[in-house]
């Protein structure tokens, strides 16, 4: 599953509405469409591919709502597959953990506030397929998030220095 529902950069998206839409698209959809597969994917032994955002695991600034719904995303399907795990409940869910890809839509929304490379989009695609040919529970794209995701925990100041450095801090966020 990937659904694409992002708010500009900076404070425009933080209003209850905004954040009301995001979580809508980025989360309650997701478990929407997992409810009605799950008796199917049960019987076939099948797999979830759940595509979501590095800031579903790393905070930054100027991305509350949009944060909010992956952080959600990744806490109900690392529940679900808990949950699946000990009914031993043979359905297999791969998180992809995403960072900025080469999209016209996503270089929109993030222009003058940050300073992330954007990842061409066909390799992280093959990052996915690999990812859901074998059933992997994880997919990092490009691989370095995941030591960045691992930092979260163990050196918060380091990673919060590592974040600040992709910010474009000298231009202020929009109202």
């Amino acid at each position: 599953m990937n659904h694409l529902g992002a708010a500009p950069a900076g404070t425009r998206g933080r209003s209850a509405q905004a954040t009301r839409w995001l979580m809508q698209v980025n989360f309650l959809s997701y478990v929407q469409l997992t409810s009605l597969a799950l008796p199917s994917l049960t019987d076939s032994k099948g797999s979830l591919v759940v595509v979501s955002s590095l800031l579903g695991r790393v905070p930054t600034s100027f991305s509350s709502p949009y944060s909010a719904a992956k952080f959600a995303l990744d806490s109900f399907f690392g529940s679900l597959r808990r949950e699946l795990d000990v009914q031993d409940v043979n359905v297999a869910i791969t998180m992809c953990v995403l960072g900025l890809q080469d999209r016209a839509s996503a270089a929109e929304g993030v222009r003058g506030v940050t300073r992330a490379k954007a990842a061409p989009g066909p390799k992280a695609a093959l990052a996915v397929i690999r990812g859901s040919a074998t059933r992997a529970s994880g997919v990092f794209y490009p691989w370095r998030f995941h030591l960045l995701c691992l930092l979260r925990g163990w050196m918060p100041q380091p990673r919060a220095w590592f974040i600040r450095q992709e910010l474009n801090i000298t231009t202020p966020a929009a109202a």
